[in-house]
């Protein structure tokens, strides 16, 4: 992240693809009910699940991003799936930090991420899609390790998001699962 004094790269700036609208949505509400998009049910997920569930993902993301389309962007203001692989990869390591925070410490507050500055400041639009899907895998497994590594006595534990949303490990493991399904839908992988 940048600190205030340092220029953030903006849309037309060389590199930098246009605008995408930011997801301001509160995504929480998937913990109690479906999916209408991608049609995940994640209150129906146990966190023994969620390990086996990322490695089932990166074959499939491996595929997205060897497709000739993977850098074009289906619309303005649509990620690309370069872009949407990119965010997953990142998404893996931001989980796995939490839940790393979870299991060691007691009702950590999680640091801010901004996946849209995320976006821009990591270059996702120009990353190199075979690079990402090596990435993107190292980092699928080392979060599925963690999660598979969750003894039971701890599902219960809790964490806070910089919003205040608290998530038992349980919950972190069921809401992050759905944005690995659900950007599956958004590439149509």
């Amino acid at each position: 992240m940048t600190d205030s004094t340092t220029p953030r790269p903006t849309p037309g700036d060389a590199g930098v693809p246009d605008a995408i609208v930011p997801d301001t949505k509160d995504w929480t509400w998937v913990l109690r009910e479906r999916c209408p998009e991608c049609g995940f049910a994640a209150a129906q997920v146990e966190v023994p699940d969620v390990g086996a569930a990322v490695r089932d993902s990166l074959p499939r993301w491996r595929a997205v991003l060897a497709r000739p389309d993977a850098r074009e962007r289906p619309e303005p203001g649509v990620w690309s799936p370069l872009e949407y692989g990119a965010h997953v990869r990142d998404v893996f390591r931001i989980f796995d930090e939490r839940l790393g925070l979870m299991l060691s410490q007691d009702d950590p507050l999680f640091a801010n991420w901004d996946q849209d500055v995320a976006a821009i400041e990591g270059g996702y639009a120009s990353q190199d899609p075979a690079r990402l899907a090596h990435e993107l895998e190292e980092s699928g497994a080392v979060v599925a390790d963690r999660f598979d590594g969750v003894d039971p006595a701890d599902v219960g534990r809790v964490g806070r998001r910089s919003d205040g949303s608290q998530f038992t490990v349980r919950t972190l493991g069921q809401y992050f699962l759905h944005d690995i399904v659900h950007h599956l839908y958004d590439v149509r992988a």
